[in-house]
């Protein structure tokens, strides 16, 4: 047997060794347009660089709360209001506002559709659901470019190298290929700066996690054609659980070379790290936690693994160019390439449910039973998006076109391993017990590349009328390589080809008066990694209709959106409980309405706001009884507020004070509809004060302490909200 895992495992080398090779050409790229750059920049007259990083710009910073285009709708800078469906943008500000510091899923608390930490507080992994599907694992965006995730396989982004957050709602497939049926998030990292910058900060949260990061931005040397930014921050200490401390980090330099006016380059690499004792939450039981069991409710602190043996950690690294040129025919060519590499390793024991007995005389009554677990993880993906646009006439139309090409590859080797361990007692616990040996249960090498084409036509006529077609055709691949386990000592390899079409159109009418109504209906596909390979390999597909109003005002700065939707997803992979067969028979059906609004009002009062109703029900199941209920975890409404005041004359000038309540409604704990996860508000504040480049802050999430569940993803798998924390951030611009 052994030889056989060191034969596939070689196999694994050897595809791995294909990705570092596509990597360094990839890299060698860079270096030659970089290189052929520079030496352009000897012939030609000094140019100022002209990046992407003036305000309201389509990657560059947001002014103030209130966005005004984007990339993420249309892969074209375009207007927010122009983009047929929802989009939302959450800028550095408003980020930096909130006391938004170590995880992106933060960034996502006051943005309606979306449902960020539906499981609680989760240190190494940010969870987002749009429109009441999970987004984490194919639904992540770095500059346009998937941050694919298998199994524990995931990247980690944290937001202090970001500029800003986007969630496109609603079918991405006809601009990213296969992803979540509820749309995607875009995380937009820093670019260099025109101007010379430089941005120091440190601080610390009332659990005793402190942080500092440094970002600085300049023409490289006396160029005028050359800028580079380097960004970095190190942050470490106790977290919120009993035992749980952690020490993550990362540095990310780049350099941007402009030789002309229609020619720009970035070239960026990014090295992160984690070191951790996992937080104790998400794997609470409904009892205990939503409702009282004999003992009362677990604490929110409460470590239920071993402090002694609990470890998680990864390495990541990333390295990527950009490049864009602009022919004298008007025509603009965009390539953005990335490579990604990142081993992750996870071990230690975690709750699931009580041990099974009712005797209350009995040392196991109500203790919680545990799992161990040890998993490690190795990625290698190499993502790049080639594409043209240009403007032309025919007619009385005015055409927008983009055509392009992608490729993404994604490879997993993947080993989990699981156990029976010893039981605890969730209100005097106990630690230091041994814990038996993990026995492999999972041993796979999984590979999926993806290959699309895809084209857009913008459309404008009749002085307001505008017209959105795009079209795409992807070609999948997947590998799956099941090596021997403790369970079986079989090898089984098995290979999938698929191809799908997607298509969107949308139509709107631009108002004088910055009124946009709009109209679109859309179609998705998701390839599913196949867990057999038969029947489960098609996949996954439905369309989404969606009608809306966006209004830009001219009287002032702010931008308003409402949307009603309906989006079906089928070919969803349902499990029989009862003899864990799988088949790819489920239909989910997700409704609703989203609201949002953000002004910047004027110089002393920001405001942002948002309300949202997702109506799912489940419209086939293997489970005849499931049939008709509502998926468990997402709430069916959602509402936040936030307001900011800054204080510009007077003996307070630099003063700034901001307030803000999330609210959560009703969701379901289980399939049966029978456990409710009750609905909870939680308040914000925050109080900042800045004077010649300094700024020193004060946040604090949750101001009255409520403790209440933020959702269940079953009976065993609940997890509290964030409970009240205060950060205090000292910064320093030049």
């Amino acid at each position: 047997m052994s030889g056989v895992v060191g034969m596939h495992k070689v196999e694994g080398f050897q595809r791995a060794r294909k990705a570092l090779s596509a990597s360094a050409a990839l890299i060698g790229v860079c270096a030659a347009w970089t290189a052929q750059a520079q030496t352009a920049d000897t012939a030609l007259a000094p140019i100022i660089v002209q990046g992407n990083t003036a305000d309201n710009s389509a990657i560059g910073p947001v002014n103030g709360y209130v966005a005004k285009e984007t990339r993420t709708g249309s892969k074209t800078d375009t207007p927010l209001n122009e983009i047929p469906q929802a989009v939302s943008v959450v800028g550095k500000q408003e980020m930096d506002d909130r006391g938004v510091v170590n995880k992106v899923d933060e960034a996502l608390r006051y943005t309606p559709g979306v449902i960020a930490a539906p499981f609680g507080v989760d240190a190494d992994t940010d969870w987002i659901y749009i429109r009441g599907f999970d987004a984490t694992q194919t639904g992540v965006y770095l500059d346009g470019l998937q941050l694919f995730t298998y199994g524990f396989g995931g990247f980690q982004i944290d937001p202090f190298m970001l500029e800003r957050v986007e969630v496109l709602k609603g079918p991405a497939s006809v601009l990213y290929g296969g992803g979540n049926a509820g749309g995607i998030v875009n995380y937009v990292r820093k670019r260099p700066t025109d101007e010379p910058y430089v941005y120091t900060d440190v601080g610390i949260n009332s659990d005793g996690n402190a942080f500092t990061g440094f970002d600085i931005s300049d023409k490289l040397g006396k160029s005028d054609t050359v800028t580079y930014r380097l960004t970095g921050k190190i942050a470490g200490g106790d977290n919120y659980s009993d035992f749980s401390h952690d020490l993550r980090g990362f540095v990310m330099p780049q350099v941007t070379v402009s030789p002309d006016d229609g020619t720009t380059l970035t070239a960026w690499a990014y090295a992160g790290a984690l070191n951790q004792v996992h937080v104790g939450n998400g794997f609470f039981p409904y009892v205990g936690t939503v409702v009282d069991a004999p003992f009362g409710k677990i604490d929110r602190d409460f470590f239920p693994g071993e402090p002694d043996i609990d470890t998680g950690r990864y390495d990541q690294q990333m390295g990527g160019c950009e490049f864009e040129h602009e022919f004298d025919s008007g025509i603009t060519f965009t390539s953005n390439a990335r490579y990604g590499h990142l081993q992750k390793y996870e071990v230690g024991p975690y709750a699931y449910g009580y041990v099974n007995t009712t005797d209350p005389l009995d040392p196991g009554y109500f203790q919680l039973n545990r799992l161990g677990f040890e998993g490690h993880s190795e990625v290698n993906t190499v993502a790049i998006d080639n594409r043209l646009e240009g403007d032309f006439q025919t007619g009385a139309l005015d055409h927008e076109v983009m055509v392009g090409l992608d490729y993404k590859y994604y490879q997993l080797d993947n080993v989990q391993a699981s156990t029976p361990a010893t039981s605890i007692d969730p209100v005097n616990p106990v630690y230091g017990a041994s814990q038996p040996i993990n026995r492999i249960y999972s041993n796979q090498l999984i590979t999926q590349q993806q290959l699309g084409i895809y084209a857009q036509d913008q459309i404008r006529f009749a002085d307001g009328w505008l017209v959105t077609l795009n079209g795409r055709y992807d070609f999948v691949n997947t590998d799956t390589d099941n090596r021997p386990t403790a369970y079986s000592s079989t090898y089984s390899s098995y290979s999938y080809d698929t191809s799908a079409a997607s298509g969107r159109i949308g139509i709107a009418y631009e108002f004088d008066n910055g009124l946009t109504p709009y109209a679109s209906v859309g179609t998705f596909f998701n390839p599913t990694v196949a867990p057999s390979a038969t029947p489960n390999n098609a996949p996954e597909e439905g369309e989404q209709y969606e009608v809306g109003l966006k209004y830009d005002p001219t009287f002032i700065d702010g931008t308003f959106t409402a949307s009603l939707f309906h989006l079906n997803r089928r070919n969803v992979v349902v499990t029989d409980p009862a003899t864990f067969l799988a088949n790819q028979i489920g239909e989910v059906e997700s409704r609703g309405i989203e609201l949002e609004a953000k002004i910047n009002l004027n110089d002393n009062w920001k405001l942002l706001g948002s309300f949202s109703y997702t109506d799912l029900e489940v419209k086939e199941d293997i489970v005849a009884a499931y049939v008709g209920k509502k998926p468990y975890l997402v709430p069916d409404k959602t509402a936040a507020l936030w307001l900011d005041y800054t204080v510009t004359q007077g003996a307070l000038e630099g003063m700034s004070i901001g307030g803000g309540v999330r609210y959560q409604g009703e969701s379901w704990a289980d399939r049966l509809n029978t456990l409710k996860v009750p609905d909870a508000a939680v308040f914000d504040a925050a109080i900042r004060y800045k004077k010649e480049g300094w700024e020193g802050s004060i946040n604090v999430t949750n101001l009255f302490d409520k403790d209440y569940v933020k959702g269940c993803g079953g009976e065993f798998t609940c997890g509290y909200g964030d409970a009240r924390t205060v950060l205090f951030r000292l910064s320093k611009t030049w």
